[in-house]
């Protein structure tokens, strides 16, 4: 069946004046069919290939394909599930030339101490973090099992990069999108039987990687304000060198990982050990900007490496995520390309 074809067991929209412009080559009018529904596909993207980078090639290519198939858009089906048909098509193309983005836990075990000579890996294809600003909190459909914002969450896109393509694009168009079985067949050219064996595994292995509650229902459990205080006491913890108020707000397991470096801690000792002689004492001077990022409390951190300078320049992007009102993962990625999109300035003063 061609992806053009717009067949799917969901009933069609109403016909929008748009469509049919966009169907005799009217860019505008196809454009502004897109503009509702980009934010989401965009996260979709993402969550097929753990990337903002890819997301964004993905997308681009993906809309590309259906302008060029849109006079073959049957309209039996509506143009979102028909949109999200082309761009599942698109990441599962780019899966089958692409490694799987990976965490610094994947990779080796954690660190007792600091190891302050640790390189980054430049070989290896790491998951990045996701501006999620715009992005719906709901679920997808009212058969979809997780939000959308529990979809972005660190723990979920990293358990997805664990599943061959056709089971990931299985279980997020079954418990993220809510789509049928039969119109996830439709969507990736085989059998509704082979679906429900794609979604029996993947649901295995999601089920020993996603932790539970979700970082969503963990923060519906906290004030918003107290978010807030953690996040603040975080940053003014490593402005000020304070390690004992940066423990004070860690649980006794949690971890640090810092992609692209390999190293990564774990429990309490090991954390405080790095903290103190690393972005504590040892790195320069930080300045901090509160985000969300992945559906979860996060800081942009900026470094001035010599105290002569005037600025702070783009250092990581540090999300959080907290049991109960502590912290039980500090994930930094490292790198200056993290920041443009989340909009942040090139540098502090």
């Amino acid at each position: 069946m061609s992806e053009f074809s717009g067949r799917s067991a969901q009933s069609p929209a109403a016909e929008d004046p748009d469509l049919a412009r966009a169907r005799q080559g009217d860019g505008a009018a196809f454009t502004r069919l897109l503009a509702p529904l980009r934010r989401e596909l965009h996260a979709h993207c993402y969550r097929m290939l753990g990337s903002t980078h890819d997301a964004d090639d993905a997308l681009q290519d993906g809309m590309l394909r259906a302008w060029r198939g849109l006079a073959r858009f049957e309209g039996r089906s509506s143009l979102r599930s028909w949109l999200y048909t082309v761009v599942t098509r698109t990441c599962l193309d780019a899966l089958e030339t692409r490694d799987k983005r990976a965490m610094p836990v994947d990779l080796s075990p954690s660190s007792d101490r600091a190891v302050v000579s640790d390189a980054p890996l430049t070989d290896v294809a790491w998951l990045g973090p996701y501006a999620d600003a715009g992005l719906a909190g709901g679920p997808a459909g009212p058969d979809a099992r997780y939000e959308q914002r529990e979809a972005v969450e660190l723990a979920f896109v990293a358990a997805l990069q664990h599943l061959p393509g056709n089971q990931r694009a299985a279980l997020l168009l079954f418990e993220v999108l809510g789509f049928t079985p039969a119109e996830i067949a439709a969507t990736m050219n085989t059998s509704v039987a082979s679906v429900h064996s794609a979604l029996q595994r993947a649901r295995a292995i999601a089920a020993q990687r996603i932790p539970s509650p979700t970082q969503q229902q963990t923060l519906r459990k906290i004030d918003d304000a107290r978010v807030r205080e953690i996040v603040a006491d975080y940053s003014s913890a490593l402005e000020r060198g304070d390690a004992d108020a940066l423990v004070a707000l860690l649980t006794e397991d949690v971890t640090w990982s810092m992609p692209p470096l390999p190293g990564w801690y774990h429990g309490l000792a090991a954390v405080t050990d790095f903290a103190v002689r690393v972005p504590l004492t040892g790195c320069g001077s930080w300045r901090h900007v509160p985000i969300s990022a992945n559906g979860q409390p996060a800081i942009a951190a900026y470094l001035r490496r010599d105290e002569a300078a005037s600025t702070y320049d783009r250092w990581a992007i540090n999300v959080l995520t907290l049991r109960e009102e502590r912290i039980v993962e500090i994930t930094s990625f490292i790198g200056s390309e993290h920041f443009e999109p989340f909009g942040l300035p090139v540098s502090l003063t």
